[in-house]
């Protein structure tokens, strides 16, 4: 998995291209929550859950079905239901579904159970460039920090080259005469 701090970076990055006050601060928020919390699931290490059950490591929360029932939860909390409901749930299931994604892309682990509960099959992204982090406290050691490197290149870097491009090539609002 990419770190935890990784995770975050899709729906910031997607914030910081969008106009401006069309996520709200609370929304980015609920976003950046939605697209780390899959990796809840490591507590199951400590319940003796084996890493490739269902509900272990990179199971059912890393699924399609999760990501939609973070946006039925934001649409729900989102009152009254009008409109902005709808921005709210679309707006979760993509941070949600970030994380699965970001962690098929890595270079270890089993990959993810994106078709829990349909299917308990695990899958990786053909393309697996960003380096597996280790889990707990091997993160703060010399593979950690390969980790980070990793992320900022593949990762951090390109969402920054995507949000300055999106901002570069956007048109100029109309100036008022």
């Amino acid at each position: 998995m990419p770190t935890i701090l990784s995770h975050a970076v899709v729906p910031l990055a997607l914030w910081c291209a969008s106009e401006r006050g069309r996520i709200s601060p609370r929304l980015l928020g609920a976003g950046v929550v939605a697209a780390m919390l899959p990796d809840a699931d490591v507590l199951g290490f400590a319940l003796h859950v084996p890493y490739d059950a269902a509900f272990g490591h990179r199971g059912a929360s890393h699924s399609m079905a999760f990501a939609l029932l973070c946006g039925l939860v934001g649409a729900l909390a989102h009152r009254p239901l009008r409109a902005g409901a709808l921005q709210a749930a679309t707006w979760l299931l993509v941070c949600a579904l970030s994380h699965p994604v970001l962690d098929a892309m890595t270079s270890g682990g089993l990959g993810v159970a994106l078709a829990w509960p349909w299917s308990e099959a695990r899958w990786f992204a053909p393309w697996r460039p960003i380096r597996v982090s280790p889990i707990g406290a091997g993160f703060f050691s010399e593979r950690g920090w390969a980790t980070l490197a990793s992320e900022l290149r593949w990762i951090w870097l390109p969402s920054a080259v995507a949000v300055l491009t999106w901002k570069l090539i956007q048109r100029a609002p109309p100036r008022p005469d």
